[in-house]
């Protein structure tokens, strides 16, 4: 019988529910380390490494055959990969519109506070904009949508499956993903400390978890890991777009 891991892991771990419950503790407690220490200091560049370690984690720990379980494979069903992008984006502007709406352009608006590490200069000029717009949604759509799939819809979520099956563990690896969220907002540094915001937080994690189960839908139906990168690099892809213009434009 095929192994999901390789080798020298087998005689640490079983793929199961505690291995996977032990990936999140290993990973995430740093990534949301890392993140705090970034919106306090304006500056992500440490958070690549995490996403970095988080997307070649399949790659240590499990064999060919554990990497096809995950999704690491060709999809079975392109048109999916198409409707991944549409529902990516689409969400990312509807969050953007429920921000804007109950809280303008205040920081308890999470794009607001969300692109404060951007650093954007005030007035800058079109040209300048669209550059690192360009260099900045680049960056978006690759390093945590490639990262953070291959994380938590592929190595985490496989575990938790093995144990416990694909809907319930796709709502422990959607939990665990809202939640490393709130070190992206919910707790935030403002005017020098740190504040804790309870409603807004709320709305945060429930799109957190509602965005991370419909990209677990698209790993699904497109039959690929691919699919559910896809509709997470589209949501990156309309976030950080409503960040540098309708945001900007306030």
């Amino acid at each position: 019988m095929e192994n999901e891991l390789k080798p020298f892991w087998t005689n640490i771990f079983d793929f199961n529910w505690k291995f996977g419950l032990f990936l999140i503790l290993l990973l995430c407690i740093p990534r949301v380390v890392l993140v705090l220490y970034g919106n306090e200091i304006g500056n992500m560049q440490y958070v690549g490494i995490m996403m970095l370690i988080m997307a070649i984690a399949p790659f240590v720990f499990l064999s060919k055959y554990g990497r096809e379980r995950i999704g690491i494979k060709k999809p079975t069903n392109n048109r999916w990969l198409i409707i991944a992008l549409i529902i990516g984006v689409a969400f990312s502007i509807l969050l953007y519109f429920l921000g804007e709406t109950l809280y303008g352009n205040s920081y308890e608006n999470w794009y607001n506070y969300i692109g404060k590490p951007y650093n954007i200069p005030k007035g800058i000029d079109e040209q300048s904009k669209l550059t690192i717009f360009g260099i900045s949604a680049f960056i978006g759509m690759t390093f945590s949508p490639i990262g953070e799939e291959l994380f938590f819809r592929g190595i985490v979520h496989s575990s938790f499956a093995n144990s416990i099956g694909n809907k319930k563990a796709s709502l422990i690896d959607s939990s665990a993903f809202a939640i490393v969220h709130i070190s992206h907002f919910g707790l935030i540094f403002h005017n020098q400390q740190w504040e804790f915001l309870y409603l807004p937080t709320v709305i945060w994690v429930l799109s957190m978890f509602i965005v991370s189960i419909l990209f677990y839908a698209c790993r699904k139906r497109s039959g690929s890991i691919l699919g559910a990168i896809i509709c997470h690099s589209a949501f990156n892809l309309g976030m950080t777009y409503c960040i540098f213009y309708p945001i900007i434009a306030n």
